[in-house]
């Protein structure tokens, strides 16, 4: 992985994609392996070019998006897909000032020695976004390089209008609002969040059902309250059932707190106080409800906890 830019030598050439990559999803997983494919029949190396946080934190942070996956968790599945190198462009005030003729020139062409510049057809760059796929053409005609907009496809790989189409976009609200089947699709993943084991009241642990409550990074986003069926998975590797609550415990609590994420790991003993663990959410089981008695939900819990097991299955 490199870091910012630096001049290519002599001789090299690349096939290049573009874009925040927030998710790592169909969508672009579909753009990353025509890149590959580009690549390897002409014999040069993949580039994925991707930024250190999300273009939009930075132009507009009022309005900037909660995130799918951190930096760390999108390197991890850009690697996946088998690209040969991720150039990560540090994305400041800077650098969102920057026509996008200059980051042509700076780093497809200075950096990448670009041969082909492969990026979705709706794609747009460069300060007040007048990069788009047009300009690449126009550039790439002078600079020796072709570029390339693709269609955009659906959850399945297939060719999609706006309405069908997999991206960030679509997935963050698929998981706002509770529709984690949708967004799982159209991540070709399950959503997976990451964050430390924080103490707690051990309210869980009163009620029989001990709970590790997750501290997951506010730019993160979190699908909507409810319980969930899923998978814990600890920093030695080892991954475990888990019956996942996310919300506000009405049940204890009267005023509205932030949302909580208390992870419930099926048949294990053991302490993750300060560990770092990855939660992933595999189905949505039902939406946080308020009980008139602890009794009450622990009953429920049962039923939670038997349900998570039915879906993991």
């Amino acid at each position: 992985m490199l870091r910012d830019v630096e001049a290519c030598r002599a001789g090299e050439g690349s096939v290049v994609t573009i874009g925040a990559y927030d998710g790592v999803h169909v969508g672009h997983q579909a753009v990353i392996a025509e890149v590959r494919r580009r690549a390897a029949a002409a014999g040069l190396a993949s580039v994925v070019v991707t930024f250190d946080r999300h273009p939009a934190s930075v132009v507009r942070p009022e309005t900037a998006p909660r995130l799918l996956t951190d930096l760390e968790q999108k390197l991890e599945l850009l690697e996946a897909t088998g690209v040969d190198r991720c150039l990560v462009i540090t994305f400041d005030e800077l650098r969102s000032e920057e026509p996008a003729e200059d980051f042509v020139d700076e780093v497809l062409v200075g950096a990448l020695c670009a041969r082909e510049v492969i990026v979705g057809e709706d794609f747009h760059f460069g300060h007040g976004r007048r990069g788009n796929v047009a300009l690449l053409e126009a550039m790439g005609a002078d600079r020796g390089f072709e570029a390339v907009g693709l269609e955009l496809v659906d959850a399945e790989g297939r060719p999609a209008d706006d309405g069908g189409r997999a991206s960030s976009t679509a997935i963050r609200h698929a998981l706002v609002a509770g529709d984690l089947g949708t967004a799982n699709d159209m991540l070709g993943r399950h959503h997976e969040v990451r964050g430390l084991v924080a103490h707690g009241d051990e309210r869980g642990r009163e009620l029989g059902f001990p709970t590790a409550n997750v501290s997951v990074p506010g730019d993160i986003l979190l699908p909507a309250d409810g319980i969930y069926a899923g998978w814990l998975q600890r920093a030695d590797g080892s991954v475990h059932g888990t019956a996942i609550s996310l919300g506000r415990r009405p049940t204890f609590y009267e005023e509205a707190h932030a949302s909580l994420l208390e992870a419930h790991v099926l048949d294990f003993d053991g302490d993750l106080y300060d560990e770092h663990v990855r939660v992933r959410f595999v189905a949505r089981l039902r939406g946080e409800a308020r009980f008139d008695s602890a009794e009450a939900l622990i009953e429920q819990i049962r039923t939670d906890v038997e349900d998570t097991r039915a879906a993991l299955a």
